[in-house]
C-alpha cells in the first residue's frame, strides 16, 4: 500500500492505492491520522479509487481512523469506493457507518454542505 496527502483547504485528503492489509503500512496510515488530528486536520477524504484488495486488517484501519477523527470532533468520508471494497463495506454493514462519494471533489465539497 503506498499513501500519500494533499491539503484541499479545511480538508485532507489521503490516496490509498495496492493492497490495504494492515501490517507496516497500516501503521503508516494510522501516524498521518494521528499526526492530522493533534495538527486540528480532523475533516479527512480517504481516496481508495486505486484500491485493488482490503482484507479485515484494512477494515480495521479505516474503523479505527474514523473513531479517531470523529472523537476530535472531524470525520472520514470515502471517496472512488470500487466494486470489491463496496461489497466489502456492504457485507460488514460499514455502508451505513461511512460516507461515500464517487469522487474526491464531490467528498470535499460536502464538508462545505
Amino acid at each position: 500500500m503506498t499513501i500519500s496527502s494533499s491539503a484541499h483547504g479545511a480538508v485532507e485528503v489521503i490516496t490509498l492505492s495496492g493492497n490495504v492489509m494492515g501490517g507496516p503500512d497500516g501503521a503508516s496510515l494510522q501516524t498521518a491520522l494521528q499526526s492530522l488530528k493533534e495538527n486540528d486536520r480532523t475533516s479527512v477524504v480517504l481516496d481508495l479509487s486505486d484500491v485493488q484488495f482490503m482484507n479485515s486488517s484494512g477494515l480495521g484501519l479505516l474503523i479505527s481512523g474514523l473513531t479517531t477523527l470523529r472523537n476530535a470532533g472531524g470525520d472520514v468520508r470515502l471517496a472512488g469506493v470500487g466494486e470489491r471494497i463496496l461489497s466489502l463495506l456492504v457485507i460488514t454493514k460499514l455502508n451505513h457507518v461511512f460516507q461515500r462519494f464517487d469522487s474526491v471533489e464531490d467528498a470535499i465539497a460536502s464538508y462545505n454542505a
